[in-house]
């Protein structure tokens, strides 16, 4: 019997008595989702690091209830009675609870995927609909029998969920490109979900280079539906930032009669990003719009029927055109809205948090009030929709947060004001907890010419040197040239040091491959395969990190790139979330990468191999 499935156990172990002692004591409660009560009097507050649901009463904004959850929650639905709240708790089994609002009770618990969020219920209140982060599924469940129905495959990574008035569709938002990076078009897709088949029925294209897709909410009155999202304008070297050069942030507008993308509208202005949008809230009257910018610390108040007079006007969404882009020369001039930071002028009223409210995601409107949840500094923020630049009410749900070194370097890696004007985070190109963005980059580092796939930083600074050719020879240096380059701004020593802090701070996330947090008997048998001495593949990915950290040839050079280029051995920890592979992003699958990006056996000596022994390995592989 192997050991080394043990090296996942330790992982979950670990994660799993982290969340029981800051559920006893936590540093932070990290408020992550909100959903208002049927009446409006009450706020249910999901609490992702504070392991709890607290409850807001909005008339005295005190928090009347604290209900502890099993593990991390990620997501909240509330029955249309209110009686019964459904929250997500995410594990790599995670947990559905039920709980009672009258008492304040979890009164059941069901299972579900790999890291569940996102809970929908369906308009007859019958089923419950949770995403399973990196099961890359959706569960149905049936709220009669508490079973699980079926498992609805989508593309990958679901993040969000909305439903359709009429329970027919449910809209599914996945947070990263599913396919190749280096074709001409690289995005993000919403799938449709045909609820009575219980299957996909579309997949809705977003514009080039959409990523990091966060929200996904219906109008009130069925027409349309609201995405935030980033694009990544990865065609163009990241030479520059201005105007949203290298990121630029956005909305997304599905109308749902017809089931197809409206538009793309920029929420950014010609001067000032608007870095990662988050969460998306409708008034009840279906005019108002509220959206949260994570990374900028502001919501913005839009105009819905305004936008949807503007957009008459306007070409739809050039979803595959890349606008040509030349070194040293601005953007070109907007053809459409999703190339235009001035759009919204005069249509959006753009309102900063008061200070020290930091990191807002979730946001609910009830009635002429918008409430905005702040990760970072455990407040709700509350802001009336109908006053130009009014004052900003500030809600404590708990002592101010103790900000450890790694708090505080996570927060400058999603912080947007250490970059220039505001357009980007370190976490718009790491997304995920400072993992992949699944688009490729033509970084100065190296030359121009020659786009590099993003890589995860788990473990970066275990394994150096760092980047695709091994340019920084620590990752510490990566981390102060990335504030220098990238963010173009110069910070105090303090700040790189915190972010070295946070991200050496990240724990590996057990495979979706495993089961019960061990090897599957193909696993079992790719180990002997990975280790044995004809494949020599433990020869360049020696465990426990599973690199030798040294560069090589293996035959893997495409034509961007030059005859001398040898690559960095990467880390296969977590090899099952950061397709797509090789340093150019052009395989999608570990099968794909061991049959056919092979040449001559000098990625390891697997010609010999059969098609089941090739699986066992991907499947080994796929587990670490």
């Amino acid at each position: 019997m192997s050991t080394r499935p043990a090296f996942n156990i330790v992982v979950a172990a670990s994660l799993f008595v982290a969340a029981v002692s800051h559920s006893a004591q936590p540093s932070s409660l990290s408020p992550i989702a909100l959903v208002a009560s049927p009446d409006g009097g009450a706020l249910y507050v999901a609490c992702a690091t504070g392991n709890r649901v607290l409850v807001l009463d909005i008339a005295t904004r005190k928090v009347t209830r604290s209900i502890e959850m099993p593990s991390d929650p990620t997501g909240l639905c509330l029955s249309a009675d209110g009686v019964r709240l459904f929250v997500t708790c995410a594990f790599p089994t995670s947990r559905v609870c039920v709980v009672e609002t009258t008492r304040g009770k979890i009164v059941e618990e069901f299972p579900a995927g790999h890291t569940a969020m996102a809970p929908v219920l369906s308009p007859d209140g019958k089923t419950l609909f949770v995403c399973n982060r990196f099961n890359n599924d959706v569960s149905m469940f049936d709220l009669a029998t508490k079973q699980e129905r079926r498992r609805i495959p989508v593309k990958r990574e679901p993040v969000a969920a909305a439903i359709t008035p009429d329970g027919k569709r449910l809209l599914v938002a996945n947070h990263l490109p599913a396919g190749r990076a280096d074709v001409e078009h690289v995005a993000a897709v919403v799938s449709v979900i045909d609820t009575e088949r219980g299957q996909v029925v579309d997949d809705l294209w977003l514009p080039n280079g959409s990523g990091a897709l966060n929200d996904l909410r219906v109008s009130p009155d069925g027409k349309f539906a609201v995405l935030t999202h980033l694009i990544g304008r990865f065609w163009r070297p990241a030479t520059q930032i201005e105007r949203g050069a290298m990121n630029s942030n956005a909305m997304t507008i599905i109308a749902l009669d017809h089931m197809e993308v409206l538009n793309t509208v920029l929420l950014d202005d010609w001067d000032r990003g608007a870095a990662n949008p988050w969460g998306v809230a409708w008034s009840a009257n279906n005019k108002t719009l509220a959206i949260t910018h994570a990374s900028t610390h502001e919501v913005s108040v839009i105009d819905f029927p305004g936008l949807l007079a503007r957009l008459v006007d306007m070409p739809p969404t050039m979803l595959r055109v890349n606008v040509p882009y030349s070194f040293g020369a601005p953007p070109p001039a907007p053809t459409d809205a999703s190339n235009d930071p001035s759009f919204l002028s005069g249509l959006r009223d753009r309102r900063h948090l008061p200070e020290d409210n930091l990191g807002p995601r979730s946001v609910a409107v009830v009635g002429r009030r918008a409430y905005v949840a702040n990760y970072f500094s455990d407040t709700v923020n509350v802001l009336e929709l109908d006053r130009l630049q009014p004052k900003v009410e500030t809600i404590p749900l708990g002592p101010k947060p103790r900000m450890t070194a790694a708090r505080l370097g996570e927060l400058y890696f999603h912080d947007a004001r250490i970059c220039y004007q505001g357009w980007q985070s370190c976490s718009s190109c790491h997304p995920g907890d400072a993992r992949v963005d699944a688009l490729n980059w033509d970084l100065p580092n190296d030359g121009l010419g020659n786009p590099k796939n993003t890589k995860s930083l788990l473990l970066a600074h275990k394994t150096p040197p760092v980047m695709s050719l091994g340019q920084r020879e620590t990752a510490e240096a990566a981390v102060r040239v990335g504030i220098q380059r990238i963010l173009l701004t110069f910070q105090p020593a303090s700040v790189a040091k915190a972010m070295d802090t946070y991200l050496k701070s990240r724990k590996p996330v057990p495979s979706p491959h495993l089961a019960d947090g061990k090897f599957s008997p193909a696993a079992q048998r790719g180990e002997k395969l990975f280790h044995s001495k004809e494949t020599r593949c433990a020869q360049c990915h020696p465990p426990l990190l599973f690199t030798d950290q040294h560069s090589h040839d293996v035959g893997t050079r495409g034509a961007q790139d030059r005859a001398t280029d040898k690559f960095d051995t990467p880390s296969l920890v977590e090899l099952w979330r950061t397709s797509p592979y090789l340093h150019d992003g052009s395989i999608i699958t570990l099968r794909d990468l061991l049959v056919f990006a092979n040449p001559d056996n000098r990625h390891g000596k697997t010609s010999h191999l059969t098609a089941d022994e090739i699986l066992d390995l991907c499947e080994y592989l796929l587990s670490l």
